[in-house]
């Protein structure tokens, strides 16, 4: 009898530490625009375009989500997005949706299954709403640093609309059980299937509303030990820490409350493409460009490649556009460590040997020498640059794979800002999570 109670004991642990070390998810009861409503609501991420952006694509659209998202474009122009009355009025136009029945809610808890098309590629993400816990625990894993007066934006804005309005973007390791899943889920016809008119990308949205269905995701996830996040970093530390403000608040929290979670549209790592992520900087630090490319080639093998737009082709080689001209540079065997899952990115070696060393770039969230560019802009958009004279040079870099981001995320580390560029973004306004 002892031998069995300890082994009844025993078990327990085991089980417990299992669910500790494994990912939670839970369907949710998402708000949503009606299927007439969707392309009109839908919009870009809130951090993907700035307030006069913001105000062009919205104009003559009431039902655009930018009214919530960048409530400042229903004030005078340069009025301040931090101003309290944005908030005040991020508050009033999502009540004005909800009554008007732009967005309205399911009655029961569902998954959804969203799929985006770029370039005839397409990818399939899961909406979940992942755990608090998990991100608090660092079981959904990071890759960046965030910025302390961007979180307090987002958490603002999730506090005073008591949700997730936007969703945030999660990688995970694949599953082919998962994959069969969602294979099986888009045989059905779609909820929301349309063409963004700003980019030509088809975003497309299934209700999952079958129990066994349901059960069987969370039972998947929950033997997956980690999420990571790919893109969204403050949104995601928002949430998470407005969900963990009101567990503190609360004294009769139990676990189970709406807020111990948040939105997350999941992707299967093999299916998502890091593209480059490039940098232009104002000036050569008081250098000619002749004594520029000469320090350069302590450090690379520099080639001239002539006026057509060179575009890397491999780890370790970078293509540099300097007055009119395009060049190839390749890092030197022993300036970087393949065994250092940082020294080996190719964004350390340009910030070492290039910005810092060189041009005298140290900080590259602080110093305004320097701007970087998505890959989405293509090389000629750092050409168009510095010839217009914006720019003195223009570096370009090939991209981060999706292995090295998870393994920098495993390892405790953080990259380099502004490393990862995704494409495409989400599209806001397909499904929102309240926390109540």
């Amino acid at each position: 009898m002892k031998d069995t109670k300890l082994s009844f004991i025993q078990t327990n642990i085991f089980t417990k530490q299992q669910i500790y070390n494994m990912a939670t998810i839970k369907p949710f009861k998402g708000i949503r625009p009606p299927k007439n409503l969707v392309e009109k609501v839908a919009s870009r991420p809130y951090d993907v375009l700035n307030s006069d952006e913001a105000r062009k694509e919205s104009e003559g659209n009431p039902y655009s989500l930018y009214h919530i998202t960048r409530p400042e474009i229903d004030f005078p122009v340069r009025t301040d997005e931090h101003d309290e009355r944005v908030y005040a009025k991020a508050v009033e136009n999502y009540a004005k949706f909800r009554k008007n029945g732009w967005l309205v809610q399911d009655e029961t808890e569902k998954y959804y299954v969203y799929s985006q098309t770029m370039n005839e590629r397409t990818q399939y993400g899961l909406v979940v709403c992942a755990s608090v816990e998990d991100y608090m625990t660092g079981k959904i894993k990071k890759h960046e640093l965030t910025r302390r007066d961007k979180e307090e934006d987002r958490m603002k804005h999730v506090r005073v609309n008591n949700a997730n309005i936007e969703p945030v973007f999660f990688a995970y390791p694949h599953r082919d059980d998962l994959d069969a899943i969602v294979a099986e889920v888009i045989k059905e016809e779609p909820e929301y299937n349309f063409v963004a008119e700003l980019d030509g990308f088809r975003h497309t949205f299934w209700v999952i509303d079958d129990e066994n269905t349901i059960r069987r995701i969370t039972e998947i996830f929950a033997e997956i030990p980690s999420l990571y996040i790919a893109d969204g970093h403050h949104r995601s530390a928002a949430a998470a820490l407005v969900g963990n403000e009101k567990r503190l608040q609360n004294p009769n929290h139990t676990g189970d409350e709406e807020y111990n979670y948040f939105m997350a549209v999941c992707f299967p790592d093999n299916q998502l493409n890091i593209i480059d992520y490039n940098r232009v900087v104002t000036d050569l630090n008081g250098l000619y460009d002749q004594d520029f490319l000469k320090k350069l080639e302590e450090n690379f093998i520099v080639e001239e490649k002539g006026i057509e737009i060179y575009k890397p082709n491999k780890l370790h080689n970078f293509s540099l556009y300097l007055s009119g001209k395009w060049y190839s540079l390749t890092a030197k065997e022993g300036t970087y460590d393949d065994n250092d899952p940082i020294g080996v990115l190719d964004v350390t070696i340009v910030s070492n040997l290039i910005l810092d060393e060189i041009l005298g770039i140290k900080d590259l969230r602080s110093d305004k020498r320097i701007d970087f560019v998505g890959g989405i802009r293509g090389l000629g958009e750092l050409k168009r640059r510095v010839d217009s004279g914006e720019m003195r040079v223009a570096i370009a870099l090939y991209p981060v794979s999706m292995q090295q981001l998870i393994d920098i995320a495993d390892s405790g580390n953080i990259m380099p800002p502004k490393t990862t560029w995704f494409e495409p973004k989400l599209r806001s306004g397909l499904v929102i999570h309240e926390l109540v």
